[in-house]
């Protein structure tokens, strides 16, 4: 299981970069749907990954909110995390993109801080 959470990190990894890269263009030109699907499939990776990390195999349909609580009780620093402003949902399409821009930056935050969470406690390299 170690293997394919390292495949689901290098995943999340490249799915923050690319929400990163969009963030980086002019404001007229951020697409916002971009920044927020891959900053909520990078978050998705990093929570998957450290549960397969752990030997626990995520369900498919999880939520986030799931995923993470998982990831809590198998390491309380996990808290240190906060998912509040997370309005994305895998389960509604029509949510899952974020127009505005307070919201689309906070699913890039919460990713953001995610990954560097994970560095920090060298969960991730």
């Amino acid at each position: 299981m170690k293997d394919k959470a390292n495949v689901l990190f290098k995943e999340g990894l490249r799915k923050l970069r690319e929400a990163n890269d969009e963030l980086s263009r002019p404001e007229e030109d951020v697409v916002t749907a971009l920044v927020c699907s891959n900053s909520h499939a990078a978050i998705e990776n990093y929570l998957k990954g450290f549960l397969m990390l752990h030997a626990v195999k995520p369900a498919e349909d999880a939520s986030i909110e799931n995923l993470y609580e998982q990831c809590k009780s198998l390491n309380r620093q996990f808290e240190e995390v906060h998912l509040s402003g997370f309005e994305c949902t895998a389960h509604k399409e029509e949510s899952r993109f974020c127009q505005e821009s307070s919201r689309y930056s906070r699913c890039f935050d919460i990713a953001d801080s995610l990954d560097t969470f994970l560095r920090r406690t060298k969960i991730i390299a």
